[in-house]
């Protein structure tokens, strides 16, 4: 359900928020001490009724020291829960500290656009590592979203592995808002600094032909260096392979490596291109990987167990 401004047409959130801010404060109650807990619930009340920033401003630094860092602990039933309430919002590998300041910015009112926004952006310039993942990690839960785009976009030229991951991993918020040369270079980027692509939502769905273009000829760079090409890198060509592109599979299909001979299936069996099919057809080693019904997921755990 999304909610509105009663001035405004304009979405101020795409999801409930007054039942994720409730799941999420149920969650968070379990993973702290009643001392503590009193005291952030303190906190999001003044947040809530008090227009000074100040109150978040304050707590929002305050969390960790009073929170401490460890993992939460999140049942299945509630990682489904919360995903119900906002689709693609995964929380269970976060540390109670993230969980806690997301929780409080939910806290913040947003019936002021300008208001709001002006809060939120005043975090970024000065934010710390664990402030910074932190605000990558709400941008799905905040209000107003194609207001935060050009903080997704400049969040991947970072450097700082924590930040990337919190962007590019298990967030719906790029696939869904982000442009098409901005969703390349996420995708290049994750490439390039070997994050787990297939924790990237939104991944087949935004392949389009330019970012299949371009990682083909990645790919000839890294071949004409004597390097190896990562095998999940094909799963964002397979859709456009052409006679420019389809070389590339015939190569990766020959190769003495088992995981680039499954990404060749895999490229090929997502493909229209019938060269593509009729290469399987031709081999009984492709064949025998096709007819074992492997996934791109099953790939990536294969190349997990073996990094």
């Amino acid at each position: 359900m999304a909610i509105t401004n009663e001035k405004s047409t304009q979405p101020l959130f795409t999801y409930d928020v007054n039942a994720l801010r409730s799941k999420l404060g149920q969650c968070i109650q379990r993973n702290l001490s009643s001392d503590t807990w009193s005291w952030l619930n303190e906190k999001a009340s003044l947040i809530t009724s008090n227009e000074s920033p100040q109150h978040f401003m304050l707590a929002f630094a305050a969390v960790p020291r009073k929170t401490g860092k460890q993992p939460i602990a999140l049942a299945d039933v509630e990682a489904l829960e919360i995903q119900h309430i906002r689709s693609g919002l995964f929380i269970k590998n976060w540390s109670v500290d993230r969980l806690c300041r997301v929780w409080l910015l939910l806290h913040l009112d947003a019936s002021d656009q300008e208001r709001y926004v002006g809060t939120i952006e005043k975090l970024f310039p000065t934010a710390e590592m664990s402030e910074q993942v932190t605000l990558y990690s709400a941008l799905p839960v905040l209000a107003f979203p194609e207001r935060w785009g050009h903080r997704c976009t400049e969040g991947i030229r970072s450097n700082i592995a924590d930040v990337l991951t919190s962007i590019m991993c298990n967030n719906p918020y790029p696939s869904e808002n982000l442009g098409e040369p901005a969703w390349n270079q996420l995708v290049l980027k994750a490439i390039f600094t070997e994050k787990p692509i297939d924790q990237i939502i939104g991944l087949d769905e935004r392949a389009n032909k330019i970012l299949a273009s371009t990682l083909s000829d990645y790919a000839h760079e890294r071949w004409a260096a004597h390097r190896t090409v990562y095998p999940l890198l094909w799963r964002c060509v397979g859709k456009f392979i052409d006679d420019k592109i389809f070389p590339d599979i015939e190569r990766i299909a020959n190769s003495p490596e088992e995981p680039e001979r499954i990404a060749a299936v895999l490229s090929s069996k997502d493909s229209t291109y019938k060269p593509a099919h009729e290469l399987i057809g031709k081999s009984p080693v492709l064949r025998d990987i096709a007819n074992s019904g492997v996934t791109w997921r099953d790939l990536a755990k294969k190349l997990e167990g073996n990094s």
